[in-house]
């Protein structure tokens, strides 16, 4: 089952963080993973606005994710980053589709 690492980051030094930003791809396609959300356009639909930066990683499985994090590849990587900012990193376990489509049959024979 898929695993994703979700980030949140405020920045305080761009130049230093672009530097992060531009090795972090070739490692996380070591360990299998990709970007599904990095950055972009967003609209804050619910709750306090916030105004750190947003991504969100896949990965095949959450030892993956653990692999890639813990690497000593990322760590080296992750050192371009230190000054630049503040970040929080979650390793979080997928949905799977199974789960999804019971929870979904059951939420169809509910009324309000």
């Amino acid at each position: 089952m898929s695993a994703y690492i979700m980030v949140r980051v405020n920045i305080s030094d761009p130049i230093a963080y672009g530097q992060y930003m531009r090795h972090t791809p070739r490692v996380i396609d070591r360990f299998g993973g990709r970007f599904i959300v990095r950055g972009g356009e967003r609209e804050m639909l619910e709750g306090e606005e916030e105004t750190v930066r947003l991504a969100v990683i896949e990965f095949p499985s959450m030892d993956d994710a653990k692999r890639f994090y813990r690497s000593e590849e990322y760590q080296a990587v992750k050192r371009l980053r230190e000054g630049a900012g503040e970040a929080q990193l979650y390793a979080i376990d997928g949905y799977a589709k199974e789960d999804w489509d019971s929870a979904l049959e059951a939420s169809k024979s509910l009324s309000l």
